[in-house]
């Protein structure tokens, strides 16, 4: 059993947990007698800062406010001046004593990111995923924990500069943890076991599927220049998303490479485009994906992805192998051995916070370098196939200077977007078998 993280679990050994997740980097979860000596500051308040103040940088920080007494939320950057005073006011509902952000630590703007480093012992990233890689990265650099959300790049030199900057934490003795929390379920770890034991024989094929609605489509409001409008919905927009596979089929594809042990695909092709979701409000993105991954060992991966409304819905996966089916969302296996998780039940969420925490507190660093950079060149490589509608080979993808412009050093406010909408309100869209490499990077024109 796990360490008891409020879910009601007795506990499971360090070891057995790292077992079971697969982790290679040293990692404790909750329930561990608190070290006040361990963290940055040396003192007895871990200062959390945030970079986006968006719902996902949000809900991460009550749950980093949720694992002690000894956390305090210090410092707030976003694009947008609302965003941060809406994050810091319901953030302040939920943990009044410990939400001591002042008016002089809330920053707005590009460069708000180097002043939250400055002020915090650890940060939560999670905003326009294209900067979640040099966020990283400067964090690291300056002596800093980091929660960094999903995807972790959205081409393959930003993936590459991710690897990097978790590289760079282990040197340094510093945790980063990534917001792919399929890992710490409880009973998805359980099933992972199951499957690395021989459960269901071996891996044959994965139906992998992220099905649902278009995601948080954010209306232009009047006072909106054409690049603050990306920004406000820049979900829908290529160049600061990556478009729904590394966005939605990351977490799916992160659960496939645990099951095959982080075996990455030899190559892949896709196809998808958008066929129903129209309008300024969607961007750029296509609204349905499909990639077929083909790996050494003999295993297929069906994935795909579909933002469309009004149609059938689902975001699991199941994993067939030569002795039995196991189907993921209901941690169920059939075949040879018939079993059904009925263990304690956890908030992933909430248990990567609490892991994250307490390795800081008892100076035992946990690093997500193991798993969080190739499954999100998994997602690229998957993307790229589609958008070019060419086969592409994994080994040749990671290796790419692709990368979609302007980079993130290069990116002002004050600068034209990198796509416009042609007189209907819609953007150019790839067209595979016809767009190339460099149309696609952009910038995109109508």
């Amino acid at each position: 059993m796990m360490p008891n993280c409020g879910s009601g679990s007795s506990a499971w050994s360090r070891r057995e947990f790292l077992a079971r997740t697969g982790a290679t980097a040293a990692g404790v979860l909750a329930g561990l007698e608190v070290s006040r000596t361990a963290h940055a500051a040396g003192s007895d308040i871990i200062k959390v800062g945030m970079i986006g103040c968006g719902g996902r940088c949000s809900g991460a920080a009550a749950q980093a406010l949720n694992t002690g007494p000894d956390v305090r939320l210090v410092a707030m950057c976003d694009i947008f001046e609302s965003k941060v005073k809406a994050a810091r006011e319901n953030l302040k509902n939920i943990h009044p004593d410990k939400v001591i952000v002042d008016d002089d630590h809330c920053f707005v703007g590009l460069d708000g990111y180097k002043k939250v480093i400055e002020a915090s012992d650890v940060v939560l990233i999670a905003c326009a995923s294209k900067f979640h890689p040099m966020y990283s990265e400067e964090a690291i650099k300056a002596g800093k924990h980091v929660f960094v959300e999903k995807p972790h790049g959205i081409d393959p030199v930003g993936v590459r500069r991710m690897q990097a900057a978790c590289d760079l934490a282990k040197e340094k003795g510093l945790s980063i943890v990534s917001g792919l929390q399929s890992r710490f379920d409880f009973g998805w770890q359980e099933c992972m076991k199951r499957i690395h034991d021989g459960a269901i024989g071996d891996i044959v094929a994965v139906q992998a599927m992220f099905l649902r609605g278009p995601y948080q489509v954010m209306s232009r409001k009047p006072e909106h220049t054409e690049l603050q409008f990306q920004f406000w919905n820049w979900y829908h927009f290529c160049w600061l998303s990556g478009d729904d596979v590394p966005q939605s089929l990351v977490h799916n594809m992160d659960r496939v490479s645990w099951a095959l042990k982080e075996e990455m695909p030899e190559w892949c092709f896709g196809l998808g485009g958008r066929s129903a979701s129209f309008g300024e409000g969607l961007g750029d993105m296509y609204d349905h994906d499909t990639v077929v991954y083909e790996y050494k060992s003999g295993a297929r991966v069906y994935a795909m992805c579909r933002t469309q409304n009004g149609c059938y819905g689902n975001s699991s996966d199941i994993i067939m192998g030569t002795k039995g089916t196991c189907y993921l969302g209901q941690k169920r296996i059939v075949g040879e051995t018939n079993w059904q998780y009925e263990g304690p039940r956890n908030d992933p969420y909430q248990t990567e916070q609490q892991a994250l925490f307490d390795s800081i507190r008892k100076g035992q660093p946990i690093n997500s370098g193991y798993h969080m950079a190739q499954s999100t060149m998994v997602t690229v490589l998957g993307q790229l196939a589609v958008y070019t509608g060419q086969a592409m080979r994994f080994e040749e993808v990671a290796k790419m200077d692709f990368q979609y412009r302007p980079t993130p050093e290069e990116t002002r406010m004050d600068m034209e977007p990198p796509t416009l909408p042609d007189s209907t309100g819609n953007y150019p869209l790839p067209k595979p078998g016809i767009s190339s490499l460099e149309w696609i990077a952009g910038p995109r024109r109508p």
